[in-house]
């Protein structure tokens, strides 16, 4: 996303969304309820790392995406109509949602762009972050799926300029449409 805010696009982060749900007294109570008292910190807010390795046994995940997606859509409906009513409006919003296709939300946008990765690098990431690879992966769709579906592709392999320069042109793109 800093990619598309440096290009001057508004942007909002379905993670961050999350995070911040994370801290919602009936969520943090949900969650409590289905993973136990150990994956709520002190703070009293979710530990995402320690429902993340749980999430992907048995029904969890499915568990969190009936408990989080309503939210998620709720707080991206407000986000967009507060963006659209400020003046003058940004010329481009972007929001990132990480399981676009999974959670079947494709028709739901103008357009969809998917920054995507080789295997291998993707594996690393993933595994550089102390997550099963295999397991979260076995919950996505095929990143051939996400390419063909998208309006716009980008295979992040090389440089965090080439990244850029890419988004630039995207946001670009659409931003003279308007």
């Amino acid at each position: 996303l800093e990619a598309f805010r440096a290009a001057g696009a508004a942007t909002l982060s379905s993670d961050e969304v999350v995070h911040d749900l994370y801290r919602r007294p009936e969520v943090v109570a949900a969650v409590a309820e289905r993973f136990g008292d150990d994956v709520i910190r002190a703070d009293g807010s979710v530990d995402r790392s320690q429902v993340g390795t749980r999430a992907f046994v048995g029904d969890g995940l499915r568990f969190l995406e009936q408990l989080l997606h309503p939210l998620i859509a709720t707080a991206r409906r407000e986000w967009i109509a507060r963006e659209r009513r400020l003046d003058p409006p940004p010329a481009l919003l972007v929001c990132e949602v990480p399981l676009l296709l999974e959670a079947g939300l494709v028709d739901a946008f103008d357009a969809v762009v998917v920054i995507t990765a080789s295997e291998d690098v993707r594996r690393a990431r993933v595994e550089a972050r102390g997550q099963d690879f295999a397991a979260r992966a076995a919950h996505q769709g095929s990143e051939a799926d996400k390419v063909a579906r998208a309006d716009h592709a980008y295979v992040n392999d090389g440089s965090l300029d080439d990244l850029r320069a890419f988004v630039t042109s995207v946001v670009q793109g659409y931003a003279s449409v308007r």
